[in-house]
C-alpha cells in the first residue's frame, strides 16, 4: 500500500484537526492556504509536526478541528485539495474522516417568498425583487381570473323579480293610521320592442350608451371607475351600460354594494349572450322609471303627454331620454329639495334636451336635416295625480327628510318598500286647510276682481318642545294643479316678524353703547318717520344720493322718543332700523341662526343695509313658525322635522331620532320678548287675534307695495306661521296685493291673522294650555337717544308715502328687497330681470345704504338651520 494511502495511528491528541487547530490559533487568525498551494512538503498529508497535532488534540477532535478551521477563514470554503474531491472524506463529503480541509458550511435555507431579502441590508432589503413583482402580478391576475371564471359560472340569469314593478311607500299619520300609499305598480304597461319608436331608441343610445351596439353589456373602465368612487366613500353608480341598467331594474336591489355590483357584472354579461341588443334595450325602456308615477316607457309616454308610446315625436322622445338622466333634477314639474325647483328643473331638461338631439347627431342617429326639423321643446300634458288637499304636500316634505336623513337619492326613494311615520296631525291639518278656505270665500272672488288672481296662502304649525311639524298648508293641492308648497316656499320675505329677533339680539347681546350688557326693552328710541340713521360712530350713514339716509315709516305719524316695547306694538320701522345698527347686524344674524334660520335665507343684496333689519329675508312658513317656537320654549330650539320612523323590508332605518335640545338665547330673554309680543296683541297691530281665549303672543309683518303680508304667534304648546303673497304665474315674481279683496291695502294684522286664529281655536280645543312664564326685568334702559330728526328740506330727495297717516293696525309695513336681490340660485318667485331697489313708498328705504366698517359684518352662529329641508337651500 502507498504511503498516501496508508492511515496513520492516530495519536491522542485529536489527529490532524487538532493539528490544524492548534495551526490555526500559531497563525493568528491567517487564512490557511490549501494543500499544495504554497509547494512545500508540508502541505502533504504525511508530513507536519506531530508535536503539534499531538498537542492540540485533547481540545476536541475533528469536529472541533474542523469549526475552527472555518472560524480562522472568516467562514469561506476552501479549494478542495486536487485529487481528492470525489473520496469519501473529502470536503464536503457527509462522512468526512478528517481528511483535507473539512466539511463546508451548509447553505442558507431557501424561502417560498424571498421578503424581505435575505443576503441584502438597509433599503435593498425591503425592495422586492422584479422575479418576486412578477409573480405576485401573476398570482393576482390568476386570482382575479379564477375568481370571475367562479363567478361567472355560480351566477345565472335569475327571474325577473316583482320588486322590478316598484313597491308602494306608505305613509302614516303621527297616530299611526295610514295617510298615503305612493308609488308602485299602478302605472306600468310593458310595450313590445316594435312599440318602442326607433327615435326613442336612439336618443337613448346616443346620451347613455353610444357604443350599445357594439360592446359586450360591460363597460371595463366605468366600473373601475365606480369600484374607485366606492373606495373613496363614494356611490358605485357610474360605470352602467345600458345592459347593466336593465339588470339592475329587472333582476337586482337597487342598493349600492360591492356584492350587488360584481352580480350585476356577471348577469349582465351572459343577458348579453342570451338576449339581442333590441330585446335589452325594450327592457331597459320598459322597467325605467321617468318620474310622474311612471315606470315604463308607454307609462311615460301618457303620463308626460298623453299619448301612447308608438305616437311619440321625435322631440318627445329626446325629452323623455333626458328625464331618464334623473327625474328628480329633470322632471319641469320640480322634485325633492330645494335644487330640484320647478324652474330650475324646467332649465336642466330644456339644456338636456337640446344636448341630446345634437349627440344624436354626433353620433350618426339623426342627420343634421332632420334635428333642424325638431321645433321648440314639448309641450307637457297637465299632470294627474290621485293625491288631493294636503296629502301632496306633507308627502313631499317627509321624502325630502328621509332622503337627507337616509342619505337615498330621490330615485332611490321613489322605488318604494318604505313604511313611513310622520309627525303629522290629521286634524290639525284639515284645522288648518279650513281656516284658509273659510278666509279664501269669504275674502276673494277672482271672477269679480282681476287682483284676487294668483294669491297663495301657505302655513305651518311646529310642537316647540320637540320641533315636530304637527299641520301644514301648501296651496289648494296637487289635485287642483297646484304644486309648489307654499309651506316651504323660498322668495317670501318675512316683513316685520324680523323685528322681535333684532329685539332678541339686543336683549341677548347689547348694543355698543351698553358694551355688551343686555339692552331694555324700556330703552327708548326715536320712532319719527324719515329719521336719519347712524352708524356706530354717530355719523350719519349715507344713502346711494350721497346724502344721509333716513328711514321710511309706514305714514307720518310723529312717535317721538318711544320704548322698544312701543315700537314692537305699533311696528314703527325706525326705531328698529337704528337698534339694528347699535347692535350690530352681524349679531342679529347669529341670533337668527340659532332659532334655526340658515344664512341662506338672508336676503344677500340687504346683508348688510339698514333694510335688513326690518325683514327682507325670506325664511318659509315652517321657519317662522320653528324660529318663534324658541320664544315659546324660554330660549330652547328644536329643528323642525317631519318623520319619526323609517322600516324597509320590516327594518327601522337609522338616523330619525328626535332633535336634541339647543340654547337659542337666554331664557329671561325669550320670556322678555314674549311679554313684548304679548303686548301686540293686546294692544297693538295683532288686535284681532287677542280675545281667542287662552295666551297667545305674536307679531304682524307686511313688505312695501304689500307683495307679502304674516302673521306668526305661538302659545306654550304651538307655533304658527300664516303667509299671503300674490305671483305672477308667467314671471315667478311677487306682484302687490294692493287692491286684493277689494281693500286698499293688506296688513299682516288682518288676513293672516284671521287664518292664524281660526286655525288656533280649533287647534288648541282640548289641550290644557299654560300661562307664559313671567319675564324678570332686564338689561339697562338708555333714555338718551341721537336728537330728533326733523323732516328733510326741499331741497333733499326723499321718497313719500302715498298713503294717508295709518292707524296703528296698519303700521307693520317693511321693505320688500329688489327682485334681484331677493331671488336665491333656488328661489322660484323671482323675477330676475330688474335692478336697483324701488322707493319705500310705504315702510321701505329709498336706497339700499350700507352701514359704515366700524360694524363688522360677519354671519356668526352656526347655522342650525337644515336649509334646504324646509324651505331653501343649504347655507
Amino acid at each position: 500500500m502507498s504511503e498516501h494511502r496508508r492511515k496513520p495511528p492516530q495519536p491522542q491528541g485529536g489527529g490532524r484537526a487538532a493539528a490544524r487547530r492548534g495551526q490555526a490559533g500559531s497563525s493568528a487568525g491567517r487564512r490557511a492556504a490549501p494543500r499544495g498551494a504554497t509547494g512545500s512538503p508540508t502541505d502533504s498529508y504525511g508530513s507536519g509536526s506531530t508535536g503539534a497535532v499531538s498537542e492540540e488534540r485533547e481540545y476536541g477532535g475533528r469536529a472541533e478541528a474542523r469549526r475552527a478551521a472555518q472560524r480562522s477563514a472568516g467562514g469561506r470554503r476552501k479549494a478542495p485539495e486536487p485529487g481528492r474531491g470525489g473520496r469519501r472524506g473529502a470536503p464536503g463529503g457527509p462522512n468526512g474522516p478528517g481528511r483535507g480541509r473539512g466539511r463546508a458550511a451548509p447553505p442558507p435555507n431557501k424561502r417560498f417568498i424571498d421578503y424581505p431579502r435575505a443576503g441584502k441590508d438597509g433599503l435593498a432589503r425591503w425592495t422586492p425583487s422584479w422575479r418576486l413583482v412578477t409573480g405576485a402580478f401573476l398570482a393576482f391576475m390568476g386570482g382575479l381570473i379564477a375568481a370571475a371564471g367562479i363567478g361567472y359560472a355560480m351566477v345565472g340569469i335569475p327571474k325577473a323579480q316583482d320588486t322590478a314593478l316598484a313597491q308602494n311607500n306608505v305613509f302614516y299619520w303621527s297616530n299611526g293610521k295610514q295617510m298615503a300609499a305612493t308609488g308602485g305598480q299602478t302605472n306600468r304597461q310593458l310595450v313590445s320592442d316594435a312599440e318602442i319608436p326607433r327615435e326613442m331608441k336612439d336618443a337613448v343610445v346616443s346620451a347613455e350608451n353610444a357604443s350599445f351596439y357594439d360592446d359586450k353589456g360591460i363597460d371595463p373602465a366605468g366600473i373601475g371607475r365606480a369600484l374607485l368612487n366606492m373606495a373613496k366613500g363614494g356611490e358605485t353608480q357610474g360605470g352602467s351600460t345600458i345592459t347593466q341598467q336593465f339588470v339592475k331594474n329587472t333582476y337586482l336591489s337597487q342598493e349600492q354594494t360591492l356584492t350587488r355590483k360584481f352580480k350585476e357584472l356577471f348577469i349582465s354579461i351572459k343577458v348579453g349572450q342570451k338576449l339581442s341588443k333590441d330585446e335589452i334595450l325594450a327592457g331597459y325602456l320598459n322597467t325605467a322609471y321617468y318620474g310622474r308615477n311612471a315606470y315604463g316607457i308607454q307609462a311615460a309616454a301618457q303620463a308626460y303627454f298623453g299619448v301612447d308610446a308608438t305616437k311619440l315625436t321625435t322631440s318627445q322622445c329626446a325629452f323623455l331620454a333626458s328625464v331618464l338622466k334623473g327625474p328628480n333634477f329633470y322632471n319641469p314639474d320640480g322634485g325633492v329639495g330645494a335644487n330640484a325647483s320647478a324652474e330650475q328643473n324646467t332649465k336642466r331638461a330644456e339644456g338636456r334636451w337640446s344636448w341630446i338631439l345634437d349627440r344624436m347627431v354626433e353620433v350618426g342617429r339623426m342627420t343634421p336635416a332632420d334635428r333642424a326639423k325638431v321645433g321648440k321643446f314639448p309641450t307637457l300634458k297637465k299632470q294627474n295625480s290621485n293625491l288631493s288637499g294636503q296629502s301632496g304636500y306633507l308627502i313631499d316634505i317627509a321624502k325630502e327628510y328621509v332622503a337627507k336623513k337616509a342619505n337615498l337619492s330621490p330615485e332611490d326613494l321613489e322605488k318604494g318598500g318604505y313604511r313611513i311615520y310622520t309627525t303629522f296631525d290629521k286634524e290639525k291639518v284639515n284645522q288648518m286647510a279650513a281656516a284658509v278656505e273659510k278666509t279664501r270665500k269669504s275674502f276673494l272672488n277672482a271672477k269679480k276682481r282681476e287682483k284676487d288672481k294668483y294669491v297663495q296662502f301657505g302655513g305651518a304649525s311646529v310642537d316647540p318642545k320637540s320641533g315636530a311639524i304637527v299641520a301644514l298648508y301648501g296651496g289648494e293641492g296637487y289635485d287642483k294643479g297646484h304644486y309648489s308648497n307654499n309651506a316651504n316656499t323660498l322668495g317670501v320675505p318675512v316683513g316685520s316678524t324680523w323685528k322681535p329677533i333684532v329685539l332678541a339680539s339686543a336683549m341677548q347681546y347689547g348694543t355698543y353703547e351698553t358694551d355688551g350688557e343686555p339692552l331694555s326693552p324700556l330703552t327708548k328710541y326715536n320712532g319719527n318717520d324719515l329719521l336719519e340713521i347712524k352708524d356706530q360712530n354717530g355719523d350719519p350713514i349715507m344713502g346711494n344720493n350721497g346724502k344721509p339716509f333716513r328711514q321710511k315709516n309706514e305714514g307720518t305719524t310723529a312717535w317721538g322718543e318711544v320704548t322698544l316695547r312701543k315700537a314692537m306694538e305699533q311696528s314703527i320701522n325706525s326705531p328698529f332700523a337704528q337698534l339694528g345698527i347699535d347692535v350690530g347686524l352681524s349679531k342679529t344674524q347669529k341670533m337668527a341662526n340659532k332659532m334655526g334660520i340658515s344664512s341662506a335665507f338672508f336676503d344677500k343684496g340687504n346683508i348688510r343695509n339698514v333694510s335688513f333689519s326690518l325683514g327682507t329675508s325670506t325664511p318659509s312658513a315652517i321657519r317662522m313658525a320653528d324660529a318663534y317656537g324658541s320664544f315659546a320654549a324660554s330660549g330652547e330650539h328644536y329643528e323642525p322635522y317631519s318623520v319619526t320612523k323609517v322600516l324597509k323590508d320590516g327594518e327601522p332605518l337609522e338616523g330619525f331620532e328626535k332633535p336634541e335640545k339647543q340654547i337659542a338665547m337666554d331664557e329671561n330673554v325669550a320670556n322678555n320678548v314674549t311679554d313684548v309680543l304679548e303686548n301686540v296683541v293686546k294692544n297693538g297691530t295683532g288686535k284681532k287675534v287677542a280675545d281667542i281665549g287662552f295666551p297667545v303672543a305674536g307679531k304682524t309683518g307686511t313688505t312695501d307695495e304689500n307683495k307679502s303680508a304674516w302673521f306668526v304667534g305661538y302659545t306654550r304648546e304651538l307655533s304658527t306661521a300664516v303667509t299671503l303673497f300674490r305671483t305672477d304665474p308667467g314671471k315667478g315674481k311677487l306682484l302687490s296685493m294692493n287692491g286684493t279683496g277689494g281693500v286698499t291695502s293688506i296688513h299682516g294684522g288682518d288676513i293672516p291673522a284671521q287664518v292664524w286664529k281660526d286655525y288656533m281655536a280649533e287647534a288648541m280645543k282640548g289641550i290644557d294650555y299654560e300661562e307664559f312664564p313671567p319675564a324678570e326685568p332686564l338689561g339697562e334702559i338708555i333714555e338718551e337717544t341721537p336728537t330728533p330728526s326733523v323732516a328733510p328740506s326741499p331741497t333733499e330727495t326723499v321718497e313719500e308715502s302715498p298713503t294717508p297717516t295709518p292707524t296703528p293696525s296698519e303700521t307693520d309695513t317693511s321693505p320688500t328687497p329688489t327682485p334681484t336681490d331677493t331671488c336665491g340660485e333656488f328661489d322660484w318667485q323671482c323675477d330676475n330681470s330688474n335692478g336697483g331697489q324701488n322707493g319705500g313708498t310705504d315702510g321701505g328705504t329709498t336706497s339700499s345704504p350700507t352701514p359704515t366698517e366700524t360694524e363688522t359684518d360677519n354671519t356668526g352662529g352656526n347655522g342650525n338651520g337644515n336649509g334646504g329641508i324646509f324651505g331653501g337651500p343649504s347655507g
